[in-house]
């Protein structure tokens, strides 16, 4: 079955203004004192979320490592319509995107899978028991484009493209379980586009970017449309099915 494109489902629906998260109440936002995840804070708080924030520099919350991640979720008691996994870095370590195979290390490539896969990955696992079962509830985390194999068309980028690609595979199966306890859940992963922060300020010459804040208010207007139909999939910053 075709992934539904929110953009068409919004047209038909007449949908021209930002929506509101109707009955989301509270949120939990992972890196939250990162570009994006500062942004998703404050524009959750815009719209009545009750907002709790995690995050390495305020909490010393390290996803890439469990017992971290279990202890700082395991304090938490309260339920959370809204689990938001902000994390992730395109540079590590001094080590960019790399241009050729020439280039790709082995250190490099378990770096990136355990910052922008195994970390997401993890929150994940430890975030059921937070997420309620008798409404809606939804689970999102970071993705970008170039971990899309179906769009690679250019070639290189190959440990943040392949850990990317992990994630996207992660969030996807576990939406599937997820739902089977959870019926009314939404686990996405979402293409924020080019974000002018620290961590593509080197890379995002010749790209169209937006701030953070507008980056926040697009993803959470993509997320207030979804509906369970829509879990598992990959979803861009305008509500736009990204091809496997």
């Amino acid at each position: 079955m075709k992934t539904p494109d929110l953009t068409v489902i919004c047209a038909l629906k007449g949908l021209s203004r930002p929506l509101a998260l109707g009955v989301m109440k509270d949120a939990l936002v992972i890196g939250a004192s990162g570009g994006i995840g500062s942004a998703l804070v404050l524009e959750l708080e815009k719209r009545d979320v009750r907002v709790t924030g995690l995050s390495r520099s305020g909490d010393s919350l390290d996803v890439t490592d469990e017992a971290s991640v279990e202890a700082h979720l395991g304090a938490l008691e309260e339920e959370f319509d809204l689990v938001f996994v902000a994390t992730g870095a395109l540079e590590l370590d001094g080590r960019g995107p790399e241009k050729s195979l020439k280039e790709l290390t082995a250190e490099a490539m378990e770096a990136q899978f355990r910052v922008n896969c195994v970390g997401p990955a993890l929150v994940l696992k430890h975030a059921v028991r937070l997420l309620p079962r008798d409404r809606e509830c939804r689970f999102a985390a970071l993705s970008a484009r170039v971990g899309s194999i179906g769009d690679n068309g250019l070639g290189g980028w190959y440990s943040y493209r392949t850990a990317k690609a992990a994630v996207n595979q992660m969030i996807h199966g576990g939406a599937i379980e997820l739902a089977r306890t959870h019926k009314q859940s939404i686990c996405v992963a979402l293409h924020p586009g080019t974000v002018e922060t620290a961590l593509t300020e080197k890379f995002a010459v010749g790209h169209n970017t937006v701030t953070p804040e507008e980056a926040a208010k697009n993803l959470l207007d993509v997320l207030a449309r979804l509906t369970p139909e829509n879990t598992g999939q990959f979803y861009d910053w305008a509500g736009e099915a990204v091809p496997w």
